[in-house]
């Protein structure tokens, strides 16, 4: 997967998000500050990407792509599992706040995540984790917005394919001992259990203390289940743009791979579970994903 790559798939969340804030009446997550970082001209290549059935490099400066036009394919394909993700991860984590006190976020490939710029808590320190490629350009248009970058906000430069996560945090001021949540998302699509594992295991080995990570998952069903028309199309996108998706987990491997790395279950938000928490009774047409989960995972006692 090139830098590039990465960078598509990426800024197709960050449209959904933007796109759902600017346009979408029903909110089921308002990321206010999607657009501004995003920025109007790349809110416009995504749009025609999309536009343009997710076929790269057709992008015209003098065209401008129609939002009635496109607005099926975003709530269709795009939208439900980065919005309904957000608002899981970032609800959990104000709960972990208010529980702990004093605490830490770590944002795993944190892309153009604005939560920094949302929060209000000075007792979350928050570390973005993300490709110094990505974390350059993201902290380039905090520069040209003139927004302040928070005092308890670090950006953590990481190659994962090559760096170790817990040697770069704490090279960069994370402390083991403090409660921790870490937020792994849009991640597991595209890796084996074993690889998804080791990074569990890493995190498990890092914090001393009470510590939390959410992520989402495709279940077992992802490739092989007929019938599932949205499944299918939004693998072929990902592919298209260069992240093939893998098969899935069963819920049985995704527990145990969590008790292997002394993690238990807190939380488990099945399809059926989020539909009826963040899309029931729109207008929209936005509902669940027939294949993604929800898990809150905890680790040691809580203070």
């Amino acid at each position: 997967m090139t830098e590039t790559q990465e960078s598509t798939t990426a800024k197709l969340c960050s449209f959904a998000r933007a796109y759902h804030s600017n346009m979408g009446s029903q909110k089921i997550f308002d990321d206010y500050l999607a657009y501004d970082l995003m920025g109007k001209e790349e809110y416009e290549e995504i749009g025609q990407l999309i536009d343009n059935d997710f076929e790269a490099g057709k992008s015209d400066v003098n065209y401008a792509f129609s939002s009635a036009k496109i607005a099926e394919k975003p709530n269709r394909y795009l939208a439900p599992i980065p919005l309904s993700r957000i608002a899981f991860a970032e609800n959990k984590l104000l709960e972990f706040a208010r529980e702990n006190g004093k605490c830490q976020y770590v944002v795993c490939g944190a892309g153009m995540d604005t939560f920094a710029f949302r929060n209000d808590n000075p007792d979350i320190h928050i570390f973005e984790l993300d490709h110094p490629n990505t974390g350059s350009y993201k902290r380039e248009r905090v520069r040209q917005l003139e927004w302040n970058i928070p005092e308890n906000l670090t950006f953590v430069p990481i190659d994962f394919s090559k760096d170790s996560m817990t040697q770069k945090l704490l090279s960069a001021g994370f402390q083991p001992q403090l409660p921790s949540f870490f937020a792994i998302l849009g991640v597991s699509y595209y890796l084996t259990l074993s690889v998804f594992e080791r990074t569990i295991e890493e995190i498990s080995r890092l914090c001393c203390g009470h510590s939390e990570i959410v992520f989402d998952y495709p279940d077992e069903t992802t490739l092989n289940t007929p019938g599932a028309e949205r499944v299918h199309t939004l693998t072929e996108i990902t592919e298209k743009l260069g992240e093939k998706m893998l098969h899935g987990y069963s819920f049985a491997e995704i527990d145990s791979a969590l008790e292997r790395c002394n993690y238990r279950i807190a939380e488990h938000e099945t399809p059926q579970a989020i539909q009826q928490k963040f899309f029931d009774n729109r207008t929209d047409g936005i509902s669940a994903f027939e294949n993604i989960h929800f898990i809150l995972a905890e680790k040691g006692e809580k203070i």
